[in-house]
């Protein structure tokens, strides 16, 4: 009984045995045994039970087929996986990509028909992966058959799945048609025609859904008088079938077909059929012309696109699903990049911007972003005195838009703005509005206008938010609602490593300290925030120089709040500090917190000295460990502490 086996390790016993086995922890050991004699080899094959086990086994099927030779590949490993085609559809989805690699352990072109048969059958299971493997694997195989062996071997078995009882057959012919059509003789591919004209006329959907995907395909290799009389009428047919799964499909294949015929025919044979799909009663046709428009749009040229594809963008842009609007709108930009360029502008100003401008306030919020995101890139288009009078009123909607995502794809975009009207209108219209979100009465506003920020100032440059942003964001630092600071304080992060920290000590560090003398505690933990996530970025000396003597001014804060924070912030800050630093200066302040009357303020600090001490094994932290901590903590700081013996100057109290 033969079975798929498990990956293989080869090795030779003797001269007339070879052993070939794998072990594996869950059921032990496994063997094949190869027993050689003169002329013949008997096989003892195990069987895994597990599936993994035979998808693995699946996998290095190349390594039986080696093993074997390229004789007995061809005249049992393969006879032997066409009759025992069963299994789960992740196990036949690995045979049939493997089958495809085969040809070379077969013995080479030559002998790729007998990869044939395993192939077939697997064209024919249920699962649509799987066939859609097979079907890939067997183009691969066609491509290395010569012409003779083609017509022999491979056509009749595309002739009996394209005639075979079940539709799954069926539905795998009709991906194979192309690959073997041009290398046949006149005859066969007369057959062929016939037989893929049968399948486009199944009573099948499926089979019809399978003929229609792949008769753009198809018709790329074929005569052009055939494809006028035959395929043309396939091509109105399916377009107009009964199920809307087969019609949207038939988009794609007059895309096709427009690119292989001449432009009056084109105009006679495809556009008819085009012309219905905007009105189609299925909003899934409508969506896929959409989705198809700017592939159509270089297929039928200029003159057809004015007169029939614009008032089809029109159509769907007004169309009552926003699905169907927001593809359209999405496609706009592109549509416009490929008009004709004599007239290009007038075109977008008369009959694409007025179907935008009633986009922009559409109540649907997906395509309102999906506008958005278009109407930056128009700009570089129609040009700058165009831009200012009939796009800015609507970014200026936009940008006070409830929806989120509509105000992100236009700040995110405003570099776009910026390369067409110029930084000083800029300023003076979008700006503005930019501004008033940022000092909106509601919180949440202004929250969305400070995750912008960054993007804002990566477009605009280091010099104009100095003049215009910068006053705003560190205005946000002493806000009342706690979100918002917290917000400001990672916004004023990201700028920094953006702008670099020269620029920091320069702009923004001097009114960060400035917060640590504000009468309200909440705005002097504000800057311990900034100067937390601040450190690392701005390095040891300004770390040193500027954020320490703050700290160490707040350490004696009357708001318990505000020590207990700065005892977090030491603890931040210490891995960038020098060690000489550390003992002279952070030190003293936290064995003066950690004698503080508020026990937070006490637990903290003993949380920060223990945590230098594991960081940085220092002997000015080999102290007695502070009652607080737990016994883990104080058992880790006991061990870390044991591989450098405390010095002779240390106190008795040393660990």
């Amino acid at each position: 009984m033969w079975a798929i086996g498990v990956p293989l390790t080869l090795t030779a016993t003797a001269a007339a045995l070879v052993v070939i086995s794998s072990v594996w922890p869950e059921t032990g050991v496994l063997e094949y045994h190869i027993i050689r004699v003169p002329g013949n080899i008997w096989f003892h094959w195990a069987i895994p039970k597990k599936r993994l086990l035979r998808l693995l086994s699946i996998k290095k099927l190349s390594t039986i087929a080696i093993a074997l030779g390229e004789e007995r590949t061809r005249s049992e490993l393969i006879p032997f996986l066409t009759e025992t085609i069963y299994d789960e559809d992740e196990v036949l989805l690995a045979l049939a990509d493997q089958l495809g690699q085969f040809t070379s352990l077969v013995g080479g072109p030559e002998f790729a028909m007998y990869l044939i048969p395993p192939l077939e059958s697997l064209a024919t299971v249920e699962e649509a992966v799987v066939r859609d493997k097979a079907v890939e694997s067997l183009c691969k195989v066609a491509t290395e058959h010569n012409d003779q062996d083609l017509e022999i071997h491979f056509v009749p078995t595309l002739q009996r799945l394209a005639s075979g009882d079940w539709f799954t057959s069926r539905t795998s012919a009709c991906g194979l048609f192309s690959i073997c059509y041009q290398r046949v003789s006149q005859t066969l591919k007369a057959k062929l025609r016939d037989n893929f004209h049968t399948l486009c006329n199944d009573e099948t959907p499926m089979v019809r859904r399978a003929a229609v995907s792949k008769l753009g395909e198809f018709a790329e290799v074929v005569e052009i008088e055939y494809l006028r009389s035959e395929f043309i009428t396939n091509l109105i047919q399916l377009a107009q079938d009964d199920q809307d799964s087969v019609r949207l499909l038939a988009i794609d294949a007059c895309a096709r077909i427009a690119n292989i015929l001449p432009q009056e025919d084109v105009e006679f044979l495809v556009l008819p059929t085009l012309r219905q799909c905007p009105r189609d009663s299925s909003w899934r046709v409508r969506y896929m012309m959409a989705e198809n428009l700017v592939n159509l749009q270089k297929a039928v040229g200029p003159k057809i696109t004015q007169i029939d594809l614009i008032p089809a963008l029109h159509h769907l842009l007004k169309d009552s699903e926003a699905e169907v609007r927001a593809a359209a709108a999405s496609k706009v930009m592109d549509f416009c990049l490929n008009l004709d360029k004599i007239d290009q502008v007038h075109v977008i100003m008369a009959s694409i911007i007025p179907y935008i401008r009633e986009l922009v306030t559409d109540t649907n919020p997906h395509v309102k972003s999906t506008i958005a995101s278009v109407l930056t890139g128009l700009g570089s288009i129609i040009g700058s005195y165009n831009t200012v009078e009939h796009l800015l009123p609507l970014f200026l909607k936009q940008l006070k838009d409830d929806c989120p995502e509509v105000r992100l794809n236009i700040i995110s975009n405003l570099s776009r703005i910026n390369d067409v009207i110029g930084i000083q209108l800029l300023s003076q219209s979008l700006l503005p509005a930019i501004m008033e979100l940022a000092e909106d009465s509601k919180w949440r506003v202004r929250l969305a206008i400070i995750e912008y920020m960054p993007s804002i100032a990566s477009q605009l440059g280091q010099e104009f938010f100095e003049q215009k942003l910068q006053g705003i964001c560190i205005g946000w630092l002493d806000d009342q609602v706690y979100a918002i600071r917290e917000a400001a304080t990672l916004n004023m992060k990201k700028l920094v490593e953006q702008f670099g920290a020269q620029w920091a000590e320069r702009a923004v560090i001097p009114m960060i300290l400035a917060l640590s003398r504000n009468k309200n505690y909440l705005h002097r933990m504000t800057c311990l925030f900034c100067l937390n996530i601040l450190a690392e970025i701005c390095g040891t000396d300004i770390t040193t120089k500027l954020f320490l003597p703050t700290v160490q001014l707040l350490a004696s804060d009357p708001v318990s709040n505000v020590r207990f924070n700065v005892a977090k912030t030491l603890q931040t800050i210490s891995p960038i500090l020098d060690s000489s630093v550390i003992e002279s200066q952070v030190r003293p302040i936290l064995d003066s917190l950690n004698d503080d009357t508020d026990v937070d303020v006490k637990d903290f600090a003993s949380t920060a000295i223990s945590a230098i001490a594991l960081d940085m094994e220092l002997d000015v932290f080999r102290a007695t460990v502070p009652p607080v901590l737990g016994k883990s903590l104080e058992e880790a700081i006991i061990a870390k502490l044991a591989t450098a013996p405390p010095t002779t100057d240390t106190n008795n109290n040393d660990l």
